[in-house]
């Protein structure tokens, strides 16, 4: 349970004002069809979050225990830092257009979530807990949280949020974890 809880709430932090927070905004304002855009958005994220969460797994299985916790706790660190730099998005998807809007937001999704902080998060939560399914389930209602409220509510919501401050909160959990990690608790 506690990976669970742990990846979902890394994850919905680490995806305010995220490049796929951006997307969800982006899709929503051009397609205006919530519903396929909201199972977009699950389907790439169970995706691309399973696939993390594997090589996490496999990691591990590898690494010795002591490497791990420093791979993993500076891992967390670097994430603390990332949060902190903003994210920015371009628009232009024209070949999007063509395969509908559930499929251009699985593949748009799918290809943003690519090296981002909550694949990378999802890679070293599944690392540490060893907890894979709880881990994917924990990190895709984690994006969930956080892209479904951007679709519904649009621009409105982007501008009313406090992303910074969100940013800061993400970082200081993730280097708490970091140092957490580091010292073996």
């Amino acid at each position: 349970m506690e990976a669970f809880l742990l990846s979902t709430g890394i994850v919905a932090l680490a995806e305010i004002g995220d490049k796929t927070q951006l997307l969800a905004l982006l899709l929503a304002a051009r397609f205006k069809k919530p519903l396929p855009i909201i199972a977009g958005i699950f389907v790439a994220t169970v995706l691309n979050h399973f696939a993390a969460a594997w090589i996490g797994q496999i990691a591990s299985a590898y690494i010795t225990d002591n490497i791990l916790r420093w791979v993993l706790g500076i891992s967390f660190i670097v994430m603390a830092l990332w949060m902190l730099i903003p994210d920015k998005l371009d628009d232009d998807m024209p070949l999007l257009d063509r395969v509908g809007v559930f499929g251009a937001t699985v593949i748009a999704f799918f290809m943003a979530e690519m090296g981002d902080k909550t694949q990378i998060a999802t890679v070293a939560l599944s690392a540490r807990f060893d907890a894979l399914p709880a881990v994917v389930m924990g990190t895709t209602l984690g994006m969930m949280i956080a892209n479904v409220p951007a679709v519904l509510l649009g621009e409105v919501a982007a501008r009313k949020l406090p992303v910074a401050t969100v940013h800061r909160i993400a970082a200081c959990i993730f280097a708490v974890l970091g140092v957490v990690t580091l010292i073996g608790f």
